[in-house]
């Protein structure tokens, strides 16, 4: 028998119920992955269930073998034998090994990757593009993939009107499917939206898999899509044991298709369904737990639910009103060296969680300005990302001419004309006459071969560069200067022609952003700031990053900085919620395009409930845009947390308020709102 007392009575009656269907509503830190593992080994001690008709499935390969190990400790190796636990994909590819000969492919398909996706869609793309705009691949891999992920085939795909990447997937989309085929090769798409046609029109395949899979568990069940719905439901209509595991409140990946209608509607796509609620949390202290309920309760289309815990109230949480961005940093920097001083803490007990990564700047620049390691979860460092190493590059030729490396990347950004063969006969001239580079830009009258119009190009960017070299040396506003030339090169623009997602493009231009941001705030520190000075402080922070001491301090005992989609599923006894502004959180795009800013909420309150002891949340006056401090709004949010679990805390020369009045006046803010659009 197995031993189950160590589950609450919620916790064992969703292990004991195995017949029919039942949805698990498990609430952040209820240890809904214990009565997974507890169900299956019920099901195999308890009920004598073969494991081979045992089915869990769940969405990363590091979960599936965390269950798998849990199941083990439980039953043994060998009582867990035949058990499948796996990812949704890994299941599919189980399925069509057997049977994927009747939609016309060989078993020895291969899977392709990225890459080979993104060569076949280039050369189908080189084949019916006749005009003389280039496309993306890998955005027309992602409209295809959405459509996929929907199980639209290639026939039903309609392009969004007025989207001209919409309107090359649709071209595209039929030839790629034909031609991996063809290839006998699948997308990792196709997994799941073949495995999904294969039972839908074959029943003997289905039936065989129907009778197999007795009992079926599905982990977050909140994240599904479409197609990984339809597979569910036609696997478990065989038996009717289906067992899904999940919590809408922390639905929070809408934008790459996961529908939370699938958990919200269970109750009626399954009848007779039981469902449970997993409330009690063993991770958060009282007042995490009481502000994160407060938060999620605004949210009008959910399953109610309310988390408690045993654990007592634990300290209130600290919402500190900073003046800027870079006060925020170092906030948080100091809180943390206060509490390593304090309680010898290890740094890896720290989280700092944001809602976009462009904000990881400050927060990386003030850590590694006061040596403490950090480490980067789930996105590239902030000087590593594409348009801020090419925006730099104009800084730095501005401040070295005769870096040669830094000029080549920027001669056509942004675009400007200057093709390649051009630039490699300018290159060819300045070692013929041993010229540094940029000279020959501005000697290209002299080369033979460049086309007047051409010279032209090449004369404008080097006199563009010249005039900034100027306005550099000239006394005055460092990041002002920056400001202006990013400006005058039209570098937002440029990142707006060139992404058609456009809430990609705006999160590459918050990236550029700040670098301007970066520049006023090392002139704020520096009592004679130079253009060098800033290159200089950039590129420590590179070697930093190359050095082992860096390397060794990431694996080891490191400050986690993530953003909140990265943060699910973690936990940390010391969280900083940072940003808690409008605009921020909840972001710009929701508040324009989603007015009820649901996904938004659910993200605020996924980063509340990663705290275990204790919460801190920031939310600044002034935040700086292109180096000039503009004012902020406070988060909608804060307008719905308990006054009564609020400390707050004010620095510089922010007036004393009271969490009655902070609350209070998010509320006031936002009233008024209401009162102008309704």
């Amino acid at each position: 028998m197995l031993d189950l007392s160590r589950l609450n009575p919620q916790q064992l009656a969703a292990v004991q119920h195995t017949e029919g269907p039942l949805l698990v509503l498990a609430g952040a830190g209820s240890g809904k992955t214990g009565v997974i593992t507890y169900r299956i080994a019920h099901l195999i001690l308890d009920k004598k269930v073969p494991g081979d008709q045992i089915l869990a499935v769940t969405f990363t390969n590091k979960a599936a073998k965390e269950m798998k190990e849990r199941v083990q400790h439980l039953v043994g190796r060998k009582g867990s034998k035949g058990v499948v636990l796996s990812t949704f994909h890994s299941l599919g590819v189980r399925i069509l090994k057997r049977d994927i000969e009747r939609l016309g492919y060989k078993r020895n398909f291969s899977i392709y990757s990225t890459a080979d996706q993104v060569g076949l869609v280039r050369q189908i793309v080189r084949e019916i593009n006749t005009t003389d705009v280039k496309y993306d691949a890998e955005k027309i891999i992602w409209c295809i993939s959405g459509a996929k992920n929907k199980l639209i085939p290639p026939d039903k795909y309609i392009p969004s009107f007025g989207d001209d990447i919409d309107f090359m997937a649709a071209q595209v989309y039929p030839r790629y499917q034909s031609a991996l085929k063809a290839f006998n090769a699948i997308d990792f798409d196709d997994i799941i939206m073949l495995t999904a046609e294969l039972l839908q029109h074959h029943p003997e395949v289905l039936k065989y898999w129907q009778e197999r899979f007795r009992y079926i568990m599905v982990d977050e069940y909140q994240d599904t899509n479409s197609s990984q719905y339809l597979l569910v439901n036609h696997l478990a209509a065989g038996w009717g044991n289906l067992c899904v595991v999940g919590d809408d409140d922390q639905s929070i990946y809408g934008w790459r298709g996961a529908d939370v209608g699938n958990i919200l509607d269970f109750e009626k796509d399954f009848k007779g369904c039981r469902t449970i609620k997993l409330e009690q949390n063993y991770r958060s202290k009282g007042n995490i737990l009481e502000a994160a309920n407060a938060v999620i309760s605004n949210n009008k289309v959910r399953k109610e639910k309310r988390l408690w815990t045993a654990a007592g109230s634990g300290p209130p949480i600290d919402l500190c009103i900073v003046q800027d961005d870079e006060e925020e940093a170092t906030s948080v920097v100091e809180r943390i060296q206060l509490e390593r001083f304090n309680r010898d803490t290890p740094y890896s007990s720290f989280a700092i969680l944001y809602r976009t990564n462009a904000q990881s700047r400050a927060f990386e620049e003030q850590l590694r300005f006061e040596d403490i390691p950090y480490v980067l979860i789930g996105g590239t460092q902030f000087y590593e990302r594409k348009e801020v190493k090419d925006s730099l590059s104009y800084l730095k030729v501005i401040a070295n001419p005769l870096d040669e490396v830094a000029l080549l990347r920027i001669v056509n950004f942004p675009k400007r004309g200057i093709g390649d063969g051009t630039v490699i006969r300018i290159n060819q001239w300045s070692i013929e006459h041993e010229c540094p580079l940029f000279e020959a830009f501005g000697r290209v009258a002299e080369i033979e071969g460049v086309a007047e119009a051409t010279r032209e190009k090449v004369l404008a960017f080097h006199r563009t560069l010249l005039d900034a070299a100027q306005a550099f040396a000239a006394e005055g506003g460092l990041a002002e200067k920056g400001a202006e030339l990013f400006k005058k090169l039209k570098i937002e623009e440029e990142i707006f022609r060139t992404i058609d997602d456009a809430a990609a493009a705006r999160r590459k231009v918050e990236n550029v952003e700040q670098i301007i941001n970066s520049m006023a705030g090392y002139a704020e520190r520096i009592p004679n700031p130079t253009l060098s000075g800033f290159l200089e402080k950039v590129s420590l922070m590179d070697e930093d990053r190359f050095s082992g001491k860096d390397k060794k301090d990431h694996g080891r005992d490191a400050v986690t900085l993530m953003s909140l989609h990265s943060s699910k599923g973690l936990e940390f006894p010391f969280v900083f919620l940072v940003g808690l502004e409008d605009e921020i959180l909840p972001h710009r795009r929701a508040i324009y395009e989603d007015f009820t800013v649901d996904e938004e909420r659910r993200l605020c309150y996924v980063g509340i409930t990663r705290a275990r002891e204790q919460l801190v949340m920031t939310r600044a006056l002034y935040r700086k845009k292109y180096g000039k401090l503009q004012e902020r709004i406070p988060s909608r949010f804060l307008e719905e947390f308990p006054a009564s679990v609020l400390n707050v805390q004010q620095s510089g020369v922010v007036k004393e308020t009271s969490p009655e009045e902070e609350v209070k006046s998010a509320e006031n803010f936002f009233s008024k709102m209401k009162e102008m659009f309704g």
